[in-house]
């Protein structure tokens, strides 16, 4: 296959390879850089693709690393690194260790309001509040996944009437 025929083939595949750059960026502006970087580089390595194979899985397969790698480079950015002498950025206390008094009464009251709920709606709500999906919760309790959300919401509704008071004063 000729240089020109590849980049026709390329090109030709570019707006099935936009629609996966959307699906994995959830963004038009990122999904367009995406797809302008898995096209020059398929275009800068076409000596590595082999001929007789399938050009959109190898397009979608560079697509699908190129994305990876940006976000575990964006991931990268995102760490703090503390060089200052005794550490002085990473011990700083974090906002969720620094929890008011009144802050530590509010939560014991509504733990308590969560306690008084019927164990029918307070084991899937407390499951799910500890990061249960619903099928899992369903599963568990070997009852319909229906009947799980159903009685989260109803778990939820009961405890934002017990609550009411909190909703004012917050």
């Amino acid at each position: 296959m000729t240089t020109l025929e590849f980049n026709y083939h390329v090109i030709s595949l570019r707006e099935k390879l936009k629609f996966f750059a959307l699906k994995l960026t959830q963004n038009g502006d990122d999904a367009d850089d995406l797809l302008q970087d898995t096209m020059l580089k398929a275009m800068v390595n076409r000596d590595k693709f082999q001929e007789k194979t399938n050009l959109a899985a190898w397009l979608y397969t560079i697509m699908k690393n190129t994305f990876i790698n940006n976000y575990r480079k964006a991931a990268k950015a995102n760490t703090i690194i503390d060089n200052t002498k005794e550490l002085y950025y990473l011990n700083i206390p974090q906002s969720s260790d620094s929890i008011s008094p009144e802050s530590r009464l509010s939560e014991k009251q509504i733990k308590e309001h969560i306690n008084s709920l019927d164990d029918t709606y307070k084991v899937p709500f407390q499951m799910h509040y500890d990061g249960y999906k619903y099928k899992e919760i369903a599963d568990e309790l070997d009852i319909p996944i229906g009947t799980v959300k159903s009685r989260i919401f109803l778990a939820r509704k009961e405890l934002m009437e017990l609550l009411k008071d909190y909703k004012k004063s917050a």
